[in-house]
């Protein structure tokens, strides 16, 4: 099916945060009427186009539906614009594997509990883990000083200790999570705002 002389929706591209997803574009710029998109996907495997969800939606985003939160898969994704009897060419996206592409937030510090020499810290990931999850939160701490030296720490709880602390001190952290993927590498989450807390006093 060939239909000209209508322009072709720009900046395409997938838009995902901690593995929702969807399909983000610009509209395209008409005198007259209301310009209407349709969005559809196919999976690397697989040569049939199949929609979206989205057909002939005035909307310029379209959301992933669930039987598309596999986060291995390869799925590629094109969206065109109909007006009338007047439509663009489809555009297309480059290939999407969520596990690869999406970005992952920082993790929600949910509690901190001061003792004389630490920090207790319970964390909340950003997303709902899947089975078989390895997850693990690198931790930055540093004096609260005026030249103040970070330290590193990887933990694999959600529930851990900043210890070798001094007393009635503070302290900063900022936390990130690492998920792991395939072949052992580790996607990368974003790191958390600064949170200072003040080590008790004995």
């Amino acid at each position: 099916e060939t239909c000209a002389h209508l322009p072709a929706p720009e900046n395409v591209e997938v838009y995902s945060y901690n593995f929702q997803s969807e399909l983000r574009w610009s509209p395209v710029a008409v005198e007259n009427g209301t310009v209407l998109y349709t969005a559809e996907y196919r999976t690397g495997s697989y040569e049939h186009w199949s929609g979206l969800g989205c057909a002939l939606s005035p909307l310029t985003r379209c959301g992933f539906p669930p039987w598309l939160w596999r986060r291995r898969w390869t799925i590629l994704l094109r969206v065109r614009a109909q007006l009338g009897t007047l439509c663009s060419p489809w555009v297309l996206t480059p290939p999407f594997v969520a596990e690869r592409n999406t970005t992952l937030g920082p993790p929600r510090v949910s509690r901190v509990s001061a003792s004389p020499g630490s920090l207790l810290l319970s964390l909340s990931p950003p997303f709902t883990p899947e089975p078989g999850d390895v997850l693990q939160y690198l931790v930055s701490y540093w004096e609260n000083s005026s030249s103040p030296t970070a330290k590193k720490l990887i933990e694999s709880n959600t529930l851990f200790q900043i210890g070798n602390l001094k007393e009635s001190t503070l302290y900063c952290f900022r936390v990130q999570v690492q998920l792991k993927i395939i072949s052992d590498q580790w996607l990368e989450g974003q790191q958390s705002a600064p949170e200072c807390h003040r080590t008790a006093l004995s």
